[in-house]
Formats: structure tokens, sequence, C-alpha cells
């Protein structure tokens, strides 16, 4: 096994349980590994730290599997962790009836590079980084057995791959396509999973909470959904009773099967529902012009800040929606506002609300933080893994 030695000091990092190893840090590679290869972390005095996947292309140059330099890295060290991590999430009372969950969830689950959701009998897999592209089979079994599910599908084709010199990769891995659209009900909500063309591995899984609070929140108030995808907030607040709901985003197809969705779901009154296909910054200042207001305004735009070097041009859109999201608001109005962006740390979107606040002229309070389910944990160790940050505001 290669040796990864680090420079002198850069070893702290490993001493707090951090699973990413930077090329900046890395002294020299003795030996010979290829890419997802496992390799020996050692220490500028020699002492050995840990064993983690090497990914010569990325500034990322290794991610550990395991702090225990003793522990082998084979077919059953990723059944234990895929074990460890299904079992986790079928001890969690809250989680026992959901149809659509992550059962892995990256480095917070011991796996770096590696997410699986489960949509009923069918498994998503995403593989971002070398080491889990190295061990695909042995993560397939080990899913299938801690599961029983029939079918794996692989949507290994987010822009993450290119940084690790990975191509995209999708297709079938077990089992066969299913005859009927898959389908999941959250929240009592019925909603369509494209696990071959939708966002992610399908569905926006990280959401489901926030979903379920919409709905909570929703009764009488006339709403605004901005960047609605296939209309799962949208069809939350009308299960909530909400008087009105307009739903925006710029896609089309998203458009149609959130028209989709909600004929699934006969019971909630498709008369209050109104979908538009705009450019939502464009579609607000409209709304704005013609003096309309809203009570409740929820704003989950996509991934403007990928990692930390895009954060500046990021914040500077987050301001801006921001700011027409709090010019929309009623008094007493409530603005439910996201970022899933990486590069975005929770101090700074809250800033950014700030200022989008005094912008538009508005006082405003956080009634309540929002983040990802208990399915998403964050490793202690591991800020980035808190990816999902929300707030809900209410502005005089």
């Amino acid at each position: 096994m290669a040796q990864l030695l680090l420079l002198p000091g850069r070893d702290r990092t490993l001493a707090r349980r951090h699973p990413w190893i930077f090329a900046a840090a890395v002294d020299r590679l003795c030996g010979r590994a290829r890419p997802g290869d496992t390799v020996e972390v050692v220490a500028a005095n020699g002492r050995p730290l840990a064993k983690a996947a090497w990914s010569p292309e990325s500034k990322i140059r290794a991610r550990v599997w395991t702090f225990d330099p003793d522990e082998t890295v084979d077919d059953a060290f990723f059944k234990r962790r895929v074990q460890c991590a299904v079992e986790r999430r079928r001890l969690t009372p809250e989680l026992r009836a959901e149809q659509g969950l992550r059962l892995v969830h990256g480095e917070s689950d011991g796996l770096p590079g590696l997410i699986a959701d489960r949509y009923d009998d069918t498994i998503v897999l995403q593989l971002t980084a070398t080491g889990p592209e190295k061990w695909r089979p042995a993560i397939v079994r080990a899913l299938q057995r801690a599961t029983g599910c029939a079918r794996i599908y692989e949507r290994s084709d987010s822009d993450v791959r290119r940084l690790e010199g990975l191509l995209p990769v999708s297709g079938w891995l077990l089992g066969e396509p299913p005859q009927a659209p898959l389908t999941i009900v959250e929240n009592g909500v019925r909603m369509k999973v494209d696990i071959v063309a939708g966002h992610k591995t399908g569905f926006y899984l990280d959401q489901r909470d926030n979903r379920l609070l919409t709905r909570m929140l929703a009764a009488g108030r006339a709403t605004l959904n901005c960047f609605c995808y296939t209309g799962g907030f949208s069809l939350q607040a009308l299960a909530g009773g909400a008087s009105h709901v307009l739903s925006v985003d710029s896609s089309g197809p998203a458009l149609a099967t959130a028209i989709d969705n909600l004929a699934l779901n006969p019971e909630l009154a498709a008369s209050r529902a109104e979908w538009r296909e705009a450019d939502v910054f464009n579609e607000l200042r409209l709304l704005r012009t013609a003096g309309q207001r809203f009570d409740l305004v929820i704003l989950d735009p996509p991934k403007f800040a990928p990692s930390a070097a895009h954060a500046e041009r990021a914040a500077r859109a987050y301001r801006d929606i921001n700011v027409l999201g709090f010019r929309l608001l009623s008094p007493g109005g409530l603005l439910m506002t996201y970022s899933c962006s990486g590069g975005i740390r929770s101090e700074h979107f809250q800033e950014i609300v700030a200022d989008a606040a005094i912008c538009a002229g508005r006082e405003a309070r956080i009634l309540r933080r929002l983040v990802a389910p208990v399915d998403h944990p964050v490793g202690l160790n591991f800020a980035e893994g808190e990816y999902l940050k929300g707030l809900l505001c209410q502005a005089d």
C-alpha cells in the first residue's frame, strides 16, 4: 500500500477527525497508487494516521475511509459501514414510515463521496469521488443486503465528478426499470420521482421537514413559491389550506410534472393553484410593479455557490432574490428562504438576508432556523456537511 506523507504540522485536521486531506497538506506519495486506491496516511514523523482514498486530480487529494490505521478497507468494510448507516435510519422513529429517505449521507456516515437515496423499493446511488467509484460493486452489494431493495439506479452525473477526473455515469446497476412511474407519499402528498432526469437523485429529500412546516404555516395565506421545481412546497401549502398558491419556475418540464403531481392529489384544491413559467428574478420584479403582495413567500433557489470560490458572486444573487422576496411580503408576512450552497456558511447567509431586509426597507426577525432532516446528518467534525441552511423570517 502506498503511503501519503503529510507536511510537518499538517496533521492537525486529521487529529480533529476531519476527513479531507487537501493538496497543500501533502508532502509526497511514497509508492504508486491509482485514483481511488486506498493509501496509508502518515504524519511527517512517520506516525500512521488513517487510511484514505487517493484522488490525484482533485484539490482534495485524499478522503479518509477510517481513522484507525489498522482497519482494512475491503468489501467487509463497506458492508459494515452501509449496514450501520441504514440501521441508524431504521432506529429513528420519525423515519420509519418515510417512502423517500436518504440512506447514506457521504462523510457524515463515514463514506466520503457516497450518496444513496431510497424511493420505496428503488435506491438511487450517487458516487462523487474516486474512492467509492473504485468500490462500486462492493457498495451495490452492501446496499442490496442491507435493504433488500430490488432495484438500484446510478446517478453519478454531478459536476463535482469532473473535479475528480471522473466522467458522468448513469444507468441501472441492479434490477430493471419499474413498469409505472415512480411515486412516493411524503407528508400525505403523492409526488412523482424522476430518478433518470430529475434534479439530484430525482427529488429534494433534504426539504422534507421544511415542506411539512410550510403545510403547518399556510392556512389562509396567499403563497408565492419561487423556484418551485415539481411543486413540493406548493402542494404542501395547498394541503395546509393556503388561500392561493402562485408557483414560479423557469423549467417548463418541471412545471408540467408539478401539474401532474397536483392531479395525483385530487383532494387538493386545484383552483387555488397557479403555475407560471418564467425567470424568477424577472417575475418577482413584475409582481412588485403590479403591486401584488403575499402572506408567505418561499425562496428555494438552485445552488448559486458550489464552492467558497463562488461565494461573492453567489452572495449578490442571494441578496437580490431576498430583497425581492421581502418587498412582496404583506405586513406580518412570512419569508422562508434557503441556500443549498456549500460555499455559503450559515452566518454569512444570515448576513445576506439581513442586508436584503434593510435594502427592502423592512424590519424582520428570525422565527426559526431551517435545516435538513435527520436522515441528512452532519458530522460533528465536518461542518461542510451542513450545506442546506434556511431562515423563517417575519417582516413588519
